[in-house]
C-alpha cells in the first residue's frame, strides 16, 4: 500500500486520501527575464470542496490527468471514480459519430459466399470514417433492467441498447452524420471463451504452455483491472500469479478488431470499438500498452499503438448517453431492432451471434464464474467427485473443494471479493524474508509459526475488487442516484437497507432469464460434452479458426502479461530524463 494512504482511508473502494501527487510539468511559453521570479512549473490539482492555496500570485492552468498517467503513477491506489479523465465518456462516443460519415458494409449483389471479397466498405475514402462496432457486459443490462423496473428483463434491456446504438430511434436519429454502430455483440460470448482459456492454464492444459510463461499457483484472476492496477503498484510479488488470459472485454476488442480488419481488408485504425460495462476502471484497462495491435501485429512486445478497446462507458454513462442526443433510454422499443448485418465470416458469426443464450446461474456469482467453471471441469475429470463449500469470515470469501469418493480433496480454490480480503490474501502471498539470523528461520507473515498459509493450499482464487461482484461495480447506477429517486417515488436518500434491496434487484435480473436454457447443462458432465453448460470442443474450434483467418499465434490472441509500476515519486530525476519526459509529452495525447 502507498505510503501517503493510512489503514484508515482502505475501504472496499479505495479513493486518494489526499490529492494527486503526480507532478505535471511543461515547458514555459517563454523564459522567464533577470528581473523577474521564475515561473513556476508546477500545477495544482484541487479535489472537490477543497480551496486552492492562498500562496502565489500567479494562477496556473488547470492540471489534467490522462489515463495513460494513473496507470504509469503509484503515487496512490484509487478507484476510478475519483480519477479526473478527459477522454473515454459519452462526450468521446458522440464526438467519434459526429467526425465523419461512418464507413458501411455490403455484400456482393453476386451472392457469394463467405469470404474476403465478398464483403465491400464504402467510405474509404475519407480518412476520418470510421466502423462502428459496440460490446455490451450482463452485468450492464442486468443494471439497467432493474433502472427500468416493472418486470422488464436483461435481455429485455439489452435490446434498449441495441435500439440506442443502433437503432433507428436511437444515436443515429440525431448527430452530424446521423451515424450509428454496425454491430453490437454481448460479452458473454467471449466470457465463455475465457472461462475454457482458464481451466487450461490453472489445469496445465494450454497448448504449448510451459513453465516460463505458465503462471505460479495459486492462480488469481486477472480479468478485473481495478485489481490488477493495484497488485502491480503495491504488491508485485503477486504479479507472477496472475492468469495471463485477457479480460472477456479485451479479447472481444481482440477479436473484433482483428478478424474485421483482416477479413475487410481495411486497418484496425479505421475500427472503432466502443465497450459498456459495470466499471469505472475498465477504462483504465482499455488504455494499457498490453492490449494493443503493437502486441498482436507487431513486435509481440506491449506498446503504443491502436488499443483494441477505444473507448469505455459505464452503466450510468449510458443514461447520459442517450440523455445528449434528446433520447428517453426508458422509452426506447423493448425488442430487438431491425437483425443485425451479417459478420463477413461464418463461424465467427455463429460465436458472437449464437442461437440460444446461457442462463446465468447463481452458483457462478456475478463476476463472470471463472471459479464456478473450473470446479465443475475438475468435478468432470473425476467420476463421483463432489463440491464442496464453506464460508469464510465475511459474505464475500468462501472456500471450494473437489473432494473425491475417497475423500482425497482433488482441488482447492477459494473467491476472495473487496479489498479488504484482498489485503488478507496478499499477505498469506507475500514472500518469507530470510532471517539475518545464522541458521534462522524464514520470516514474514506468509510464515509465521503457528500460522495457516490457506493462500498457498489454493489452486486457484478468483480475485474482484467490488464486494458482492460486478453487479456492484463502481460504474453502475446505485439506488442513491437521482434517477432511481425519481423512479422509485423515493422521498428521502436510501440507506443501507434500501442499497442493499437495490443490490439485490440487480442480482435477480442478471440471474433472470426469458430464454429457453436447453444450452445450459450443469451436471450433464462428459455425457453431452459440456461443462457447466459451455462446449470446450467448440469454443477451441472457433479459437483455431479464429487463428486461421487472421494469422496471428493464440498466444498473442489471447494472453496478455502485466508489469510492476515503480515510483519516481520522491526520486531525483536528471536533466537529461526530464527533456526526454517533456519531448515526450509536447505530442500531447495519450
Amino acid at each position: 500500500m502507498s505510503a501517503i494512504l493510512s489503514a484508515d482511508d482502505l475501504n472496499d473502494f479505495i479513493s486518494p486520501g489526499v490529492a494527486c501527487i503526480k507532478p505535471v510539468e511543461t515547458l514555459p511559453a517563454q523564459p522567464p527575464s533577470s528581473s523577474e521570479q521564475p515561473q513556476s512549473l508546477e500545477f495544482e490539482v484541487i479535489l472537490d470542496g477543497q480551496q486552492p492555496s492562498a500562496t502565489g500570485a500567479s494562477t496556473n492552468a488547470p492540471a489534467q490527468i490522462s489515463l495513460t498517467d494513473c496507470l504509469a503513477c503509484s503515487g496512490c491506489v484509487t478507484s476510478a471514480e475519483a480519477v479526473l479523465v478527459s477522454l473515454q465518456s459519452h462526450n468521446e462516443v458522440l464526438s467519434m459519430l459526429d467526425s465523419a460519415p461512418a464507413l458501411r458494409i455490403t455484400r456482393d449483389s453476386d451472392g457469394g459466399s463467405y469470404g474476403a471479397g465478398k464483403f465491400k466498405v464504402s467510405g474509404l475514402e475519407d480518412p476520418a470514417a470510421k466502423l462502428f462496432v459496440a460490446s455490451v457486459s450482463p452485468q450492464t443490462r442486468a443494471n439497467l433492467a432493474a433502472a427500468c423496473g416493472g418486470g422488464v428483463t436483461a435481455r429485455q434491456a439489452g435490446w434498449m441498447i441495441e435500439q440506442l446504438l443502433m437503432g433507428p430511434a436511437g444515436l443515429a436519429a440525431g448527430g452530424k452524420h446521423g451515424n450509428g454502430f454496425t454491430w453490437v455483440v454481448d460479452t458473454n460470448t467471449a466470457r465463455e471463451a475465457c472461462l475454457v482459456l482458464g481451466s487450461d492454464e490453472v489445469l496445465g492444459r494450454r497448448e504449448g504452455q510451459g513453465s516460463s510463461d505458465s503462471p505460479t499457483p495459486p492462480v488469481l484472476t486477472s480479468s478485473c483491472p481495478g485489481w490488477v492496477c493495484y497488485a502491480e503498484k503495491t504488491h508485485p510479488y503477486v504479479l507472477p500469479h496472475l492468469s495471463r488470459v485477457k479480460s472477456p472485454q479485451a479479447l472481444m476488442g481482440t477479436m473484433l478488431k482483428t478478424a474485421l480488419s483482416r477479413l475487410l481488408g481495411i486497418p484496425p485504425d479505421r475500427i472503432w470499438h466502443l465497450a459498456v460495462m459495470p466499471c469505472f476502471d475498465k477504462k483504465l484497462e482499455a488504455s494499457r500498452e498490453e492490449l494493443t495491435d503493437a502486441v498482436w501485429a507487431g513486435s509481440g512486445k506491449p506498446g503504443k499503438g491502436v488499443r483494441d478497446v477505444d473507448c469505455v462507458i459505464t452503466s450510468k454513462e449510458v443514461l447520459m448517453l442517450a440523455a445528449s442526443r434528446g433520447v428517453d433510454f426508458f422509452g426506447l422499443p423493448k425488442s430487438a431492432p431491425v437483425q443485425q448485418p451479417e459478420f463477413p465470416d461464418p463461424t465467427i458469426q455463429r460465436f458472437l451471434f449464437p442461437a440460444q443464450h446461457r442462463k446465468q446461474v447463481r452458483e457462478e456469482g456475478t463476476s463472470g464464474g471463472n471459479l464456478h467453471y473450473i470446479l465443475h471441469d475438475v468435478q468432470s475429470r473425476h467420476p463421483g467427485s463432489r463440491i464442496q463449500m464453506a464460508r469464510g469470515r465475511n459474505a464475500d470469501v468462501f472456500e471450494y473443494s473437489v473432494v473425491k469418493p475417497s475423500g482425497e480433496a482433488a482441488f482447492k480454490a477459494a473467491r476472495y471479493y473487496g479489498f479488504r480480503n484482498i489485503q488478507n490474501l496478499v499477505r498469506k502471498l507475500k514472500p518469507a524474508k530470510p532471517s539475518r539470523m545464522p541458521g534462522g528461520k524464514p520470516v514474514g507473515s506468509a510464515r509465521r509459526p503457528g500460522s495457516k498459509s490457506a493462500g498457498l493450499d489454493y489452486a486457484y482464487v478468483e480475485v474482484m475488487a467490488c464486494p458482492g461482484g460486478c453487479t456492484n461495480g463502481g460504474g453502475q447506477i446505485k439506488a442513491d442516484d437521482q434517477v432511481i429517486i425519481d423512479r422509485k417515488g423515493l422521498g428521502e436518500k436510501p440507506g443501507p437497507d434500501e442499497q442493499k434491496a437495490w443490490l439485490a434487484e440487480i442480482d435477480e435480473a442478471y440471474f433472470s432469464g426469458d430464454e429457453p436454457d436447453a444450452a445450459h447443462g450443469i451436471g450433464n458432465g462428459n455425457s453431452t460434452g459440456l461443462v457447466a453448460g459451455i462446449s470446450p470442443s467448440h469454443i477451441r474450434d472457433t479459437l483455431a479458426h479464429w487463428e486461421d483467418i487472421t494469422g496471428i499465434q493464440l498466444d498473442r490472441l489471447a494472453y496478455t502479461s502485466y508489469r510492476e509500476v515503480v515510483s519516481d515519486v520522491g526520486k531525483p530525476v536528471s536533466d537529461t530524463e526530464r527533456v526526454v519526459q517533456l519531448a515526450g509529452k509536447i505530442g500531447g495525447g495519450w
